[in-house]
């Protein structure tokens, strides 16, 4: 089993997470900008996160399995809640197969300078959310 103890709580705080994201302009607006729709398929737990780029406004939607997609990205909750800290160097978990992503690779490249900032946001998120337990990187 992975660091966290249940899809509800692994759903709790990413998507809780996203939203903060999502609720942030200075990062969204540069995420809309992409246009995509990316969904998030995690295991240990079981989760699927869909971040819809292609409004006017970030939208998050867990347990999507049914909106196309642009991009799919698959990776173990604990691989995905170490990138979030900036633990994890996208290209070497492609590589690795740490992560799979399915969809224009060079689009999601292009998305990591917008999302730098988050690495910050996230173990603050953690902290101030009561999620402290899992602020360990």
């Amino acid at each position: 089993m992975g660091l966290f103890e249940s899809s509800e709580k692994f759903e709790e705080v990413l998507g809780g997470f996203f939203r903060l994201v999502a609720d942030t302009p200075s990062v969204a607006d540069k995420l809309l900008a992409s246009k995509l729709i990316i969904r998030f398929t995690y295991k240990d737990p079981d989760v699927v996160l869909l971040i819809d780029c292609s409004g006017d406004k970030l939208d998050i939607r867990p347990g999507d399995t049914e909106t196309k997609a642009d991009v799919e990205m698959s990776m173990s909750a604990d691989i995905a809640h170490k990138f979030w800290f900036g633990k994890v160097n996208l290209m070497a978990a492609l590589t690795r197969r740490q992560m799979v992503a399915k969809g224009p690779i060079p689009k999601i490249l292009k998305l990591l300078p917008a999302i730098k900032p988050t690495y910050a946001m996230y173990p603050k998120y953690l902290d101030e959310n009561g999620y402290g337990q899992y602020n360990i990187y």
